[in-house]
């Protein structure tokens, strides 16, 4: 991680012991970008029917951006259509985007995503609702939550808050998901079961986005140098073929001049 990421100012805590599947997260999300679901920015994790009759569980959590600390898909976006705003959430601006899809590919949780059947498929990702928090409202999965199984705050208070109630509950899995991953994030899980088993991705604890920097940063110039050496090499080819050309029609024109 650069010396110069701080931490998030905001951020989630999403408890998967106490999410119902409701979905309403999704429908809010929804209704909240005027999209329709299948273009949502939050989308479920679970494990799927668990244990032997009677004996059954069944773990489901809502899954959205992470708002990394350092963010993967930032230093991959070429074009600055993903930033990392002032007070740590990861926005996007789809008139930069060109649909290039190097997010999807850098990003270890997996989450920018796009709409296939569009014409002009661009990016499409959750953005902890940045217009309701300028109205200062929270998110609207966090909104519509009927349990309290997400809930919004301050990075800081929903890291505590994560630690609290797992050190209270013993039911719940040691690992808070996101504390560490990918450099840390401002998105924080609390489960019974492990994350292996929600479908999570695994992730190393330290940010690629330091080597995608050095790879998106350095494009230009290599693209540069190669387009210059492919067109002096067909500039030589060029002189070379003429030059060629010539040699051979000059016996020919001695031979018409002494006929």
């Amino acid at each position: 991680m650069s010396d110069n990421i701080h931490k998030g100012k905001y951020g989630f805590l999403i408890d998967a012991s106490l999410c119902i599947d409701c979905r309403s997260c999704l429908v809010a999300c929804s209704a909240e970008h005027n999209v329709s679901m299948s273009s949502t920015r939050i989308w479920m994790k679970g494990t799927g029917v668990m244990g032997n009759f009677p004996d059954l569980s069944l773990y489901t959590a809502p899954f959205h951006c992470m708002h990394c600390d350092d963010p993967s898909c930032v230093s991959a976006c070429t074009v600055g259509a993903l930033q990392r705003n002032e007070d740590g959430i990861v926005v996007y601006d789809a008139h930069r985007c060109i649909g290039c899809r190097y997010c999807m590919y850098a990003c270890p949780f997996e989450v920018p995503n796009m709409n296939l059947q569009e014409q002009l498929p661009l990016i499409v990702k959750c953005d902890m609702c940045e217009d309701r928090l300028n109205q200062g409202l929270e998110p609207a999965c966090t909104a519509t939550c009927l349990t309290g199984a997400i809930q919004f705050g301050t990075r800081e208070e929903m890291l505590q808050k994560a630690h609290k109630r797992r050190e209270e509950n013993p039911d719940l899995c040691d690992h808070i998901y996101g504390e560490h991953e990918n450099g840390g994030t401002s998105t924080f899980y609390l489960s019974p079961v492990s994350c292996d088993e929600l479908c999570f991705p695994c992730v190393e604890t330290h940010s690629t986005a330091y080597s995608n920097r050095q790879v998106t940063h350095t494009t230009p110039t290599v693209a540069g140098a190669a387009a210059l050496t492919l067109s002096g090499i067909f500039l030589a080819l060029k002189y070379f073929g003429k030059s060629g050309d010539e040699k051979t029609d000059r016996p020919e024109e001695t031979k018409e001049k002494q006929a």
